[in-house]
């Protein structure tokens, strides 16, 4: 479907509840950039007990090498009483164009425009009045969680909540391997932005995951491929820039909650604990960065979670839903 399309809702890969819209973001040096707003609608339903999340609106941020596609989760918000939207940021998933670099930027506060476009198409605009609006929950995963956090500190207010699921808010060789790292990225990205970096996925996290290695899903290798998507100096910079912030401490603005593994496995080798842990991040160290995020933040330990904590097995992913369920009963606003 073209881009001349843009602004109209129309029919969503995910099939029957599911819409997508185009959200022009101008042009770079790779030409047009668009994000995609995709949101469920399904449908009626017959009068239940008032949900948890009843009255609010939903934003849903994806992480690295990644795009939405998870419709359990837009079915539990739905159940919850929310309406559900995510967002294919700008060179991901949906947004993405041919010639294009997936997923580069080279500040996180890039994507401040995209988030500005979804927030206008939901009804959540800056001239917004804020006591006729529906709460807003922001929900991002791993470098989205990062990126949503950093957004929310310079947006103070606009959120009522954030969750967060395994948030990259560290780089897995700690404090000391970043600020190590950070010149020699920083010299990097200055010689040649968009050298290509050596790649230290070996795929593992993949063959957790998706149904054609025994995981539990089905997506896009072409969104999503198998060993993630190249990366670069300059996005890096941006990123550990990111994280920088974080250590030094922010505020949110909002009760925070972040839910994470129990466990990590990093390893240089397959191991089949890989299927029930974080094999992407330390979330030990993760937990910590986590109450850097603000003077309200919780954080919920899932047993036997993945990175992304809902694309878990069964148990752990009902264990992740039931947390946010307890944590939004104790802390969200309510419309």
């Amino acid at each position: 479907m073209s881009d001349q399309q843009s602004g109209e809702w129309r029919p969503d890969v995910l099939g029957e509840g599911f819409e997508q819209r185009t959200l022009p973001l101008g042009t770079d040096d790779e030409g047009e950039v668009v994000a995609t707003l995709v949101r469920y609608t399904p449908g009626f339903r017959w009068p239940r007990r008032r949900g948890a999340a009843s009255g609010a609106d939903v934003l849903y941020v994806h992480g690295w090498s990644d795009y939405f596609f998870n419709t359990e989760l837009a079915r539990f918000w739905a159940d919850a009483g929310a309406r559900f939207f995510a967002l294919d940021l700008r060179k991901y998933g949906r947004s993405l164009r041919p010639g294009q670099t997936p997923g580069y930027v080279t500040d996180l506060a890039t994507y401040d425009g995209d988030l500005a476009a979804a927030l206008e198409a939901m009804g959540h605009g800056e001239a917004t009045d804020a006591a006729s609006a529906r709460p807003l929950i922001l929900m991002g995963h791993s470098t989205g969680g990062l990126t949503l956090s950093l957004w929310a500190s310079r947006h103070p207010g606009r959120a009522a909540a954030l969750i967060l699921n395994s948030p990259w808010l560290e780089f897995q060789l700690s404090r000391a391997g970043r600020q190590a790292l950070a010149p020699v990225i920083g010299w990097g990205a200055r010689v040649n932005p968009l050298g290509p970096m050596p790649n230290v996925d070996l795929g593992f996290y993949t063959r957790s995951v998706s149904r054609s290695f025994g995981g539990e899903w089905d997506y896009s290798f072409d969104w999503r491929p198998e060993r993630g998507f190249t990366t670069h100096p300059a996005w890096l910079t941006g990123v550990l820039a990111g994280h920088a912030a974080v250590a030094a401490g922010i505020d949110v603005g909002a009760p925070a909650l972040t839910l994470l593994s129990t466990r990590s496995t990093l390893l240089p080798r397959w191991d089949e604990a890989m299927r029930e842990s974080d094999s992407v991040l330390v979330v030990d160290e993760i937990a910590e960065r986590a109450t850097r995020l603000g003077p309200d933040v919780a954080v919920s330990r899932i047993d036997r979670a993945l990175h992304d904590v809902f694309l878990s097995r069964a148990p752990a992913r009902a264990a992740a839903y039931a947390a946010i369920t307890r944590w939004l009963r104790g802390y969200a606003p309510r419309r």
